[in-house]
């Protein structure tokens, strides 16, 4: 399953928001906010990768034919 650019924007701008407002008092609070900071490297991390392959368009037509003969 792949997710459009903008669903990750907009999970990754709710996480950082449920991020800025957790206020830790005891264990339970802590592994929730372990696992939204992981949850966001996780977003960034696909973030990263989809702005990644958007720079290197892939070849179509004849010169992608040449390219892999």
């Amino acid at each position: 399953m792949t997710l459009s650019k903008r669903v990750v924007e907009t999970l990754l701008d709710l996480v950082e928001i449920k991020l800025s407002c957790i206020e830790v008092h005891d264990r339970e609070d802590t592994r929730e906010l372990a696992s939204l900071e992981q949850c966001r490297g996780e977003l960034q991390r696909i973030m990263a990768t989809h702005a990644a392959s958007t720079l290197v368009k892939p070849r179509r037509g004849r010169a992608a034919a040449r390219a892999t003969a």
